[in-house]
């Protein structure tokens, strides 16, 4: 670089996530005079070259992130990454373009970076500085257009029984597995085909709720409604003299489904939480007797209801009477773990952060096709730009990237001693002494198994750290 160029942003606060470093070419009477392509760099306007730093797994607030998104950018997370900061630059400051496009929109599109749909290869991203793919949140659902999102089987399987129109289906996983997103997927699937659909997510109700199944019904039929746009009040037809059940099956029968006169999927997520209410199995009752009301009564209106039923928790753990349990009857998905394949398909989706088959098979066994720790740890590798040697060095680490995923699981196993002392076991391969236990720590996706005999812990990384923290 010469005397005279610097890479600096004394303006940008302390702290924030981006910094853009502006270099410009070199300045002196002789090549001032020379005649530049029109809007070329050394026609006053400076290349500019992104360094980001802080909080890099948050994407960055708009305006910011239409602005700069699209721009390629080299991360910087402490001292250790200083040389190589000034090496890329260096390298960008070799490979400066002789001009930049006139058109503002052409500018746009020469910075986005090249897909496999448009036959380039993430190699041909500019020289100098290797834009990793575009930020996206880890963790909770996964947007519906996101490149991210790996279709596994049961993805076909919802899609079909909203089709079909199904009474009951129960799409069952532990926690991160994919549960939000797959529903998410399933009810756009059924707008998509002219079907109606609504979606309740009890994570959102906070303890009021909870209270009594009368506030719970309310706030589901005020939710219902609010979706559907349908302009009714549920309170304002409730009728105390009625009951709980009876006030929401008539709310639901006369308002909901009389007005749309057409098939409607309802969507409930996270329904573990009335496994632990009074009123649980009162609910749970309710909706399986539209089931059977449907069965004895193919064209009445409970027909045009498709209830989807997304949980984690053993459901026969807590219901006791099967015939007042939904969780036996209608369609039942159990979603898995990624696919060697699938994994290498996201692998890909990643720009190829993991390069060898080698170093994939170890990834695999690491991290067990887990859905969360699979994206976690590739985008990991995608933006960190680390060796597989490091990133499988620090996995287990509290400090490191899947930190906080497994300080909250050790967390939820220390609150109960048996169910801990259980775990301790299984990591010392040894078999879960019960069968509750064995699917509490299942339904927990900490372990994997067919029976209690086979139990065993679900990936290498759940071993690592247990076996440590757990003595």
């Amino acid at each position: 670089m010469g005397a005279g160029d610097r890479i600096q942003n004394p303006e940008r606060p302390r702290g924030h996530p981006l910094g853009l470093c502006r270099v410009h070419p070199q300045r002196n009477a002789r090549l001032r005079n020379r005649k530049r392509p029109r809007g070329g760099p050394a026609a006053g306007r400076p290349a500019a070259v992104a360094a980001r730093a802080g909080e890099l797994h948050r994407p960055l607030p708009e305006p910011l992130a239409s602005i700069l998104d699209p721009l390629q950018y080299f991360l910087w997370e402490g001292e250790q990454d200083n040389l190589g900061l000034v090496t890329e630059l260096a390298e960008a400051l070799k490979n400066l373009p002789a001009g930049l496009p006139e058109e503002p929109d052409q500018a746009a599109s020469s910075q986005r970076p090249p897909t496999p749909e448009n036959g380039e290869s993430s190699a041909s991203v500019s020289p100098g500085l290797s834009r990793p793919p575009a930020m996206e949140a880890i963790g909770g659902a996964v947007p519906l257009n996101s490149e991210y999102y790996i279709a596994r089987s049961t993805d076909g399987d919802f899609q079909t029984a909203i089709s079909k129109r199904d009474s009951i289906v129960l799409i069952k996983g532990a926690r991160q597995m994919g549960k939000t997103s797959m529903l998410a997927r399933g009810l756009q699937h059924g707008r998509d085909q002219g079907i109606k659909a609504v979606s309740t997510d009890l994570q959102k109700f906070n303890a009021e709720h909870f209270k009594s199944v009368n506030r719970l019904y309310l706030a589901m039929a005020e939710s219902i409604a609010d979706q559907l746009e349908l302009g009714v009040e549920p309170a304002s037809i409730w009728d105390e003299r009625r009951g709980p059940n009876a006030n929401f099956e008539r709310f639901l029968r006369r308002e909901i489904l009389s007005r749309l006169q057409g098939p409607l999927v309802w969507g409930m997520d996270e329904v573990d939480r009335l496994f632990v209410t009074p009123f649980g199995s009162e609910v749970f009752g309710l909706l399986r007797s539209w089931h059977n009301e449907r069965a004895l009564d193919p064209s009445g209106p409970w027909s045009n209801l498709t209830i989807a039923i997304a949980y984690a928790t053993e459901a026969n753990l807590f219901i006791t009477d099967i015939n007042q349990s939904p969780f036996n009857v209608g369609t039942r998905l159990n979603l898995d773990d990624f696919t060697p394949v699938q994994v290498a398909e996201l692998n890909r989706r990643y720009h190829n952060p993991i390069k060898t088959q080698d170093d994939l098979n170890r990834f695999y066994r690491l991290v067990g096709g887990h859905p969360y720790l699979v994206r976690r740890g590739l985008h990991e590798l995608a933006t960190r730009k680390v060796t597989f040697e490091h990133f499988e060095d620090q996995a287990a680490r509290d400090e490191a990237f899947y930190g906080d995923h497994l300080r909250r699981m050790l967390v939820l196993l220390v609150r109960d001693a048996e169910l801990s002392e259980v775990m301790r076991g299984v990591v010392n391969n040894q078999p879960c002494p019960t069968s509750e236990s064995f699917e509490r720590l299942r339904s927990a996706g900490l372990v994997v198994g067919h029976i209690p005999q086979e139990a065993r812990p679900r990936c290498r990384l759940y071993t690592m750290y247990l076996r440590r923290h757990l003595k």
